[in-house]
C-alpha cells in the first residue's frame, strides 16, 4: 500500500501521508512526495495541492527516529538529501500549497506544512520542533522557514527550548494561518483551494515566485522583476480571459496557459 496517496478534486490534488500509526516520513515517501509534486507541476489542470495526514490522531510525527539509532553517518547523509529535495520541490510547486494539520505535526511532519504556502490547523494540533532533544537539528527548512513565519524569537524557542505549541498559540504568532474545529481541518483546505481556481494559475505563479523572492533577495531586486513578470503576463491565454471575463460579467475560463 503506497504511504502516499494522491486523489484529485476538481483543480485540487489531495496528498494523504499514510503510514500508521504516525504517518512518519521514509525514504520512500520522501522520494513519492518529490517526484509527485514535479508531476503535478506538468499538469496544467491542477492549481492547489492539499496535504494532510491519515487518521485522527497524527498529521505526521516526521523522521522514524529508528533509522538513526546506530549513528551511520551514510544513512544520515541519505535522508538529509531526500528530505530536502522533497521539501524544496513542494515550497516550489507552481500553485498553491496547503497544509490540513489534523493533529500532531512534529519535526519533518512540521518542516513538510513549513514548506507549504498556507497551514490550517484543528484545534487538538500539537506543532514542534524537538530535534534538539535527541541531539539532532531540524535538517528540511526547519530553522529557515520556522523563523521566516513567526520571527528568530519564536524560532528559537520552539527549536533551542524545545516549546511545543497548541494550535491556538500556534494562531497568534503565525505560524498557522487558521484553526478549525476538529475533524475540519480537511474540509476548510479544500474550499481554500477552490477559491485558488478562481485566480489565473499563471497568475498565481508569477505572484508566488515574487512574494517568495524576498526570502531570497533584496526589494531593489524584487522591484523591477514584478514590473516583469506582469508584462510577461501578456504573453498568457489567462491574461486576455480574465481582463474579457470581468468585462463580460461571467466567470472565467482559465487553461493555465
Amino acid at each position: 500500500m503506497a504511504q502516499l496517496n494522491v486523489e484529485f478534486r476538481g483543480h485540487t490534488a489531495l496528498l494523504t501521508m499514510s503510514n500508521p500509526p504516525a504517518n512518519t516520513w521514509t525514504q520512500e515517501t520522501l522520494t513519492a512526495l518529490r517526484d509527485t509534486v514535479r508531476s503535478l507541476n506538468q499538469n496544467n489542470d491542477v492549481y492547489a495541492l492539499v496535504i494532510t495526514g491519515e487518521g485522527q490522531k497524527f498529521f505526521s510525527a516526521g523522521a522514524d527516529l529508528k533509522l538513526f539509532a546506530d549513528g551511520d553517518k551514510a544513512v544520515a547523509s541519505d535522508m538529509a538529501r531526500i528530505f530536502g529535495e522533497a521539501f524544496e520541490t513542494l515550497s516550489q510547486f507552481r500553485g498553491v500549497s496547503i497544509a490540513a494539520i489534523n493533529g500532531y505535526a512534529m519535526g519533518g511532519g512540521l518542516e513538510v506544512a513549513l514548506a507549504c504556502d498556507i497551514r490550517i490547523a484543528e484545534t487538538q494540533a500539537q506543532l514542534a520542533l524537538p530535534e534538539a532533544k535527541v541531539g539532532l537539528l531540524p535538517c528540511a527548512g526547519g530553522t529557515q522557514n520556522l523563523a521566516w513565519l513567526v520571527g528568530e524569537g519564536w524560532a528559537k524557542r520552539m527549536i533551542l527550548c524545545g516549546e511545543r505549541l497548541n494550535a491556538d498559540k500556534a494562531l497568534q504568532i503565525g505560524l498557522v494561518e487558521e484553526v478549525v474545529g476538529t475533524g475540519e481541518a480537511l474540509a476548510a483546505a479544500l474550499a481554500l483551494a477552490e477559491k485558488v481556481a478562481e485566480q489565473s494559475p499563471s497568475a498565481v505563479t508569477a505572484c508566488k515566485k515574487l512574494i517568495q523572492q524576498g526570502r531570497s533577495g533584496s526589494i531593489n531586486a524584487a522591484l523591477p522583476l514584478e514590473r516583469e513578470l506582469f508584462v510577461g503576463l501578456f504573453d498568457t491565454k489567462d491574461q486576455v480571459e480574465g481582463v474579457s471575463a470581468f468585462l463580460q460579467k461571467r466567470p472565467p475560463q482559465w487553461v493555465n496557459g
